[in-house]
């Protein structure tokens, strides 16, 4: 890398992060970046996925107010997002990319219809039993937002909170904030399937690494602060913005 493609990595890193605190689908930006300076596809996804684990670090921790309270709740969900994490590692190191932007752009347009009616589905299942922890439902969920997330990952963060959304009787707030702890199990199990089995650039994961630590602290400040209409908004115009970079590329 020359030192210009260097700083584009770190500010790609820094973005990055901050989005995914906030919403999810910074991989939209630090991945696309990694192949324009010249790494091939899965070194670049594999790569990218372990940089961006010090970002999740650095959200989890701006969110630790919003964490109260929901300990049980996580070490419910924790497993499936590990699980999943370790299927979808596995199904990019062995199966062909045909068809994958057009599964995930599916995938991220139906988080962000979830995150859309979430408020009207949340009232409707108010009076439903499970809804501190989400019931099965919501484990299968997670799981298979885990295996999306271990084999791409952008958008993960958009799916999981149009999940929670609806099965939880929380405010936005507090499940973004658990969002940023599955999402940051999910990369770091995948990340360390990547070390172990994958080809992975080390001067990559270095300036994405440096540049999420910050971008993640950044985004919790940021994102915290965000009244919930205008944070569900910012979520779908993100997912639309990802749908269409995905669609656009060749």
């Amino acid at each position: 890398m020359t030192p210009l493609e260097m700083v584009a990595v770190l500010a790609a890193g820094v973005a990055g992060g901050a989005i995914n605190t906030v919403v999810g689908s910074g991989s939209l930006i630090t991945f696309p970046t990694l192949l324009a300076v010249g790494l091939p596809p899965i070194t670049a996804n594999v790569s990218n996925n372990i940089g961006l684990v010090p970002g999740g670090l650095s959200g989890v921790m701006g969110y630790r107010p919003e964490l109260k309270g929901q300990r049980e709740r996580l070490l419910r969900l924790a497993p499936a997002s590990v699980i999943g994490s370790l299927a979808g590692g596995l199904l990019l190191l062995t199966l062909p990319e045909s068809s994958f932007n057009m599964i995930v752009s599916v995938l991220i347009a139906l988080s962000c219809a979830l995150v859309l009616i979430q408020p009207r589905l949340s009232r409707l299942l108010s009076t439903r039993p499970g809804r501190a922890h989400g019931g099965p439902w919501l484990w299968l969920g997670t799981l298979a937002a885990g295996a999306y997330g271990g084999y791409f990952g952008a958008g993960q963060g958009i799916l999981l909170i149009g999940l929670m959304g609806i099965m939880l009787d929380e405010e936005l707030q507090r499940i973004n904030a658990a969002k940023n702890v599955l999402a940051l199990l999910v990369n770091f199990t995948a990340a360390v399937l990547y070390i172990l089995v994958a080809d992975v650039d080390w001067l990559a994961v270095l300036l994405v690494a440096a540049g999420s630590a910050i971008g993640g602290f950044l985004g919790a400040r940021l994102g915290r602060r965000l009244p919930a209409p205008i944070l569900r908004g910012l979520i779908v115009c993100i997912g639309v913005a990802a749908i269409v970079k995905l669609l656009a590329q060749p």
